[in-house]
């Protein structure tokens, strides 16, 4: 199972900070000890990992786990960065990087380097970089482990970070409003596939800065795929970070579902699925949809769901201008919640560079009662096979920030999606074989036209039901517009909702899909 504690990550990305008042009374920056300079191309490090692909894979020695095994959650928090070790400490580049200490949920060690005038140079693992305190661990216990991972710092003088790797192939950024959420893979590889999922992981990490831009090279390793990475990443002067992303796959064995740029995430429950409310905070979600623009220049929002079940939703397309996981609603008294601030969570959007041709959005959306664990994923899954012996190579960029980039100015957006009882509103007896969907629209040419002679017509359709008394007003006193209908099930199963509003046939709307589950 892919499922991810969610709780766990953060602790581990807020483990490593010190105050700011603490940097005065460090020792004099150090930096992080490096080893003796050895060439590197990326072009050299494609070749090892095409090299690594005909050779059978060698899992890491799980010898470590057991010594870490005493490093649990409280103890990830206790243990400190130091960081007049970071990499870049006290120089002319704009962000220092710090590192991650072994541990019970990330325990598998990462080597890292630093390029230097074209050449790498290893950073040398040594206990001294932590500061293990209250943790009431040995930093002779850990000698010669290694780091889990890395996080790049906002600043010469800031200990927080805006950028950080650890864990098999994850990363995570924060959004315009410096808040970690959602994260994002190097590669999927059978994600909610009768075949057990396998987690490919980064082995090893070359950090280059180049200006504003820290450029990342990776090498991926797994049982049924290698690969070469490279990330150029941005810290915008606006807030969005910005991920440039080039990577080649080598497959050691056949793959039967292979995801390229996915994204996972938390959604528990929101404004459409209240009946899930078992806390009392009003939502509890780090994304509320999957958007998408297709090959076609349709733009589609896709409200996300708690499911009865384990489910798979595969969107058909060719060349796919984009799509991501986003968290549209950002009012804080929609979640209440002055702790982990959801509203401010960023979303993440996938702009594939090139045609990608044939395949498939596909979002897989798993049961949960907490929040603690991640259950949303969604990726790109080509149509192209994935076999022993071939290889397939992408180009994307990732935009950590509140909104798709580029939304079209006249097209009203989804911001809402309500289920209750069908039928007219105070009804003793109200009709038990539907139930009513509202969708409010905000946005576009939408916002200011009038209810009376705007000659607004809704567009629905629906798979596996009935659409009854559907309707278009504007909401009075606002420029927001809903939608409502009836969906009478045609049995018990789910049915695909589609609806979007419309003028003289032309589109005023994005499209807004749904899967709708009957109640039990």
């Amino acid at each position: 199972m892919f499922l991810t504690d969610r709780r766990l990550l953060l602790a581990a990305l807020s483990a490593s900070l010190v105050p700011t008042g603490a940097l005065r009374v460090l020792a004099a920056p150090s930096g992080a000890r490096l080893g003796p300079a050895q060439p590197f191309t990326y072009q050299a490090l494609a070749a090892r990992a095409r090299r690594m692909a005909g050779q059978p894979w060698r899992p890491p020695d799980p010898s470590l786990h057991a010594k870490v095994a005493a490093i649990d959650f409280d103890a990830v928090q206790k243990i400190r960065f130091r960081q007049d070790h970071a990499l870049w400490r006290g120089g002319r580049e704009p962000y220092p990087v710090g590192f991650f200490h072994l541990n019970k949920y990330s325990a598998d060690p990462v080597t890292l380097h630093v390029i230097e005038h074209g050449a790498a140079r290893p950073i040398l693992w040594g206990p001294d970089y932590f500061d293990y305190g209250a943790s009431g661990l040995s930093p002779a216990t850990f000698a010669g482990m290694g780091f889990s991972g890395f996080r790049v710092l906002d600043g010469q003088d800031n200990p927080a970070d805006w950028l950080a790797f650890q864990g098999a192939s994850y990363f995570r950024a924060v959004g315009q409003n410096d808040q970690y959420g959602a994260s994002a893979r190097g590669i999927a590889v059978n994600t909610a596939s009768p075949t057990p999922e396998e987690f490919p992981a980064f082995r090893e990490f070359w950090l280059e800065s180049r200006g504003q831009t820290v450029t990342i090279y990776a090498l991926l390793d797994g049982r049924s795929v290698t690969g070469a990475y490279r990330f150029d990443a941005q810290r915008t002067a606006k807030g969005p970070i910005l991920i440039d992303v080039h990577c080649d796959l080598f497959f050691r064995a056949d793959i039967a579902r292979l995801g390229i740029a996915p994204l996972t995430s938390m959604y528990w429950y929101g404004e459409n699925a209240r009946d899930k409310a078992a806390d009392w905070r009003p939502e509890i979600h780090d994304s509320d949809g999957l958007a998408m623009w297709t090959g076609k220049g349709e733009r589609i929002w896709r409200p996300l769901i708690n499911p009865p079940r384990l489910q798979t939703n595969s969107f058909q397309d060719e060349n796919p201008r984009g799509f991501g996981l986003m968290q549209r609603d950002r009012d804080f008294e929609h979640y209440q919640d002055d702790s982990v601030f959801y509203e401010r969570r960023p979303g993440i959007w996938v702009q594939p560079k090139g045609d990608w041709g044939a395949g498939a959005v596909e979002l897989v959306e798993i049961p949960t009662d907490t929040e603690v664990m991640d259950n949303i994923v969604a990726f790109w899954r080509p149509a192209a096979a994935a076999k022993k012996g071939g290889g397939q190579s992408f180009d994307y960029r990732l935009y950590w920030q509140d909104a798709a980039p580029g939304f079209p100015a006249d097209l009203a957006r989804a911001t809402a999606t309500r289920i209750g009882r069908g039928g007219i509103p105070g009804l003793e007896n109200w009709p038990r074989d539907r139930q009513k969907i509202v969708i409010d629209f905000e946005g576009g040419a939408l916002a200011d036209m009038p209810t009376m002679g705007s000659d607004v017509a809704p567009v629905v359709s629906a798979s596996a039901a009935r659409i009854d008394a559907a309707y278009a007003l504007r909401v009075a006193g606002t420029r927001r517009w809903r939608c409502g209908f009836d969906v009478i099930p045609a049995g018990k199963g789910p049915a695909n909702l589609r609806c979007y509003l419309a003028k003289g046939g032309a589109p005023l709307t994005e499209t807004w899909l749904y899967q709708y589950f009957p109640p039990a």
